[in-house]
């Protein structure tokens, strides 16, 4: 069975990017424009991995790891950031908040495909 990632972006031009590299290793992707929509589409089904942006109207990245890591059924779900913020101060918040890793835009496929493969749940 394909393992499921989440791509939380504003930017469907990024998604779209994310998605077809995810897919083509294999993955099922479930789409959504920011942390609220995010939020209303984890519905209790599988999520091995999230990759969220973290400026996004609505509710921006790092609330929504905060608010993930409150759902019993997503508290380990990894969750990588995409971002064009490369700021220390971001990160730290990242971390805090339980991203595990940070991958700055623009980014290639692959170098994010194996953060994928490295924190992916099992």
């Amino acid at each position: 069975m394909a393992k499921t990632v989440m791509v939380v972006d504003d930017s469907s031009s990024v998604r779209q990017v994310v998605s077809i590299a995810l897919k083509s290793a294999g993955y099922d992707v479930i789409e959504a424009s920011d942390g609220k929509d995010a939020l209303a589409k984890l519905t209790g089904q599988k999520v091995h991995l999230m990759i969220s942006d973290v400026n996004m109207p609505n509710m921006d990245g790092i609330t929504f790891v905060k608010e993930v890591k409150k759902l019993p059924a997503y508290k380990f779900t990894p969750i990588i950031m995409l971002t064009t913020e490369s700021q220390e101060t971001k990160k730290l918040e990242g971390q805090a908040a339980g991203a595990r890793a940070w991958v700055v835009k623009p980014f290639q496929p692959a170098q994010m495909l194996a953060a994928v493969s490295k924190l992916i749940l099992p």
